[in-house]
């Protein structure tokens, strides 16, 4: 059976798909982009957007009952390729060794035009 993880301490589905979805032990977080839930800005930069992306998929876990550190898998998309390095700055401030398995793409556009989007597998 699967469980639908949800909480307004992040952006909320706008459209048809879920923040978050339990599997057995397994959460599977939809990609989260930089924006604030409590204000519905986007920050300026790739830096204040990864954290705020980060922020959102950090929420979302707590509200499963994990953190970061359940995190086995991430998918991170990238607008501009040129973003890594300060992108994986922030990234490397949230997560801890043993790092989770990571891919890091470049894409056309994301949604709302923004900078970075960020999805998470975690185990519990």
């Amino acid at each position: 059976m699967k469980k639908v993880i949800s909480t307004t301490s992040a952006p909320g589905a706008i459209g048809p798909y879920s923040q978050a979805i339990e599997k057995g032990n397994m959460i599977f977080a939809s990609g989260q982009i930089p924006i604030n839930p409590a204000t519905g800005e986007i920050p300026e930069g790739i830096t204040a957007q990864t954290r705020q992306s980060l922020a959102n998929v950090s929420a979302i876990l707590e509200a499963a009952g994990l953190t970061l550190s359940d995190v086995v898998k991430t998918t991170v998309f990238l607008a501009d390729m040129g973003d890594f390095a300060a992108m994986n700055e922030v990234y490397a401030e949230a997560f801890t060794a043993p790092y989770p398995a990571r891919s890091a793409v470049a894409v056309k556009t994301l949604p709302k035009n923004v900078l970075v989007e960020i999805e998470v597998l975690a185990i519990r």
